[in-house]
């Protein structure tokens, strides 16, 4: 019988093209025989030939250069095999995977579903302050985490190893179904990221405030607007502007 296990990965990129990858990082989250989940021994990383140089903006970030990478394979010959590796898996998770399905698209992932462990920290840690992986990191300070193995930060294997803390707490959390869920529905943020109402609850907003919100570009803003319109019984407005991504928390 297969253990059941999570895949978490991590990339990091030469820019924002389509197929700027350069480094891809996983690490496993399993399903112990105590009905516990726990980061396991199965953690790896590959460089990347992005087939392109790497942007000075993106080095100053993880610090890959381009003689790093240029006997590396392409990602297309790299993908399905850290994607899709021997065994069931029942889903990839990233920190904000929205990013990482970018580049991690069906064809080499065989369809797995996605747990996106920023959404679901917002579900269920939203007394937090901050919402980044390293900072759920220092803010948590997951229990078994090895310093040394999370570091360099902004590397492939470091970042997915602290990922995988939090989703295994995550995990022994709430079920696997329910992340899952929480994944695939805009980020619910526990409280208004920026303008004049910045820091206050949903709860706390009046309601021509919420619906104006509730208008917004931003998909996860717009999402939040909308859940505390539906708690009160009262109607989202109609014909909300289409979603753009914007970086909150």
């Amino acid at each position: 019988m297969l253990t059941p296990r999570v895949r978490v990965v991590d990339l990091e990129t030469a820019g924002n093209g389509p197929h700027d990858v350069c480094e891809i990082g996983w690490q496993d989250v399993t399903l112990g025989s105590n009905g516990r989940w726990r980061v396991d021994e199965e953690r790896g990383s590959r460089l990347v030939n992005p087939g392109r140089p790497i942007t000075p903006e993106t080095m100053a970030v993880h610090h890959i250069i381009d003689a790093d990478v240029a006997g590396a394979p392409f990602w297309k010959d790299v993908a399905a095999d850290v994607l899709k590796p021997e065994g069931e898996i029942r889903a990839l998770a990233a920190h904000r995977a929205a990013f990482e399905q970018r580049y991690c698209t069906p064809r080499f992932t065989g369809g797995a579903p996605w747990i996106c462990t920023w959404k679901c920290a917002l579900r269920l840690w939203p007394h937090l302050t901050s919402f980044s992986n390293q900072m759920l990191r220092y803010q948590r300070m997951p229990e078994g985490l090895i310093r040394e193995l999370g570091l360099p930060a902004h590397r492939a294997l470091p970042d997915a190893y602290v990922t995988a803390h939090h989703l295994r707490d995550m995990l022994n959390q709430a079920s696997l179904e329910q992340l899952l869920a929480w994944s695939r529905e805009p980020g619910l943020l526990p409280r208004v990221p920026n303008g004049p109402e910045r820091g206050k609850p949903w709860d706390r907003l009046a309601a021509d405030v919420l619906q104006a919100l509730a208008q917004d570009r931003d998909p996860n803003l717009r999402f939040s607007a909308e859940t505390e319109l539906r708690r009160r019984g009262e109607a989202p407005p109609a014909g909300a502007a289409e979603p753009a991504q914007r970086t909150l928390l």
